[in-house]
């Protein structure tokens, strides 16, 4: 003999399961909207114009557009800057040794003096960078990247006494 179950009242069950329903979604709705990555942990920056001198050693910066802004003798040390544009930037004497700028754009940027040691530049625009006394040593460069630099290739680095020409291997 098989059994079935009855409600009381079919409509107030309905009703009850669709008040449940209408709670639940609405407390966890902004739980549920995911921010893609390359935004995450960004809202704490606090980017201003002029970030000269400081430490901002880890930060990500992807996708992010800082043309013009001031990053010289900032501490930068494994900092990312993935498809950032940093056009007319300044980071001149900057520490950006294990940093990550794939597909940056350093178009006109001051990259005089920066310590680019073992970094990751790849697909990365340099075009009227200047980057007399920058020490790329062991940085991750397209062959391209590399006869491009070494062409106006100058100077040493001050933190290093590295020679950028020697750095590049040009």
């Amino acid at each position: 003999m098989i059994k079935s179950i009855v409600f009381p009242s079919l409509k107030n069950a309905l009703i009850t399961l669709l008040l449940v329903g209408i709670l639940f979604f609405n407390s966890v709705n902004s739980a549920w909207a995911k921010r893609p990555p390359e935004i995450r942990n960004q809202q704490d920056l606090n980017l201003e114009p002029d970030m000269h001198g400081q430490d901002l050693s880890g930060n990500e910066y992807v996708k992010f557009d800082l043309n013009g802004f001031n990053f010289s003798e900032s501490n930068l040390e494994g900092a990312v800057f993935n498809n950032s544009k940093l056009q007319n930037s300044k980071f001149n004497g900057a520490n950006l040794r294990d940093a990550l700028a794939y597909a940056t754009d350093f178009t006109d940027a001051d990259l005089s003096d920066v310590n680019f040691t073992n970094a990751l530049l790849m697909e990365s625009n340099f075009e009227g960078a200047k980057i007399d006394g920058a020490d790329f040593t062991d940085a991750v460069l397209s062959r391209t990247q590399q006869k491009q630099l070494c062409a106006i290739a100058n100077g040493i680095n001050s933190s290093t006494g590295e020679s950028i020409e020697y750095s590049l291997g040009c």
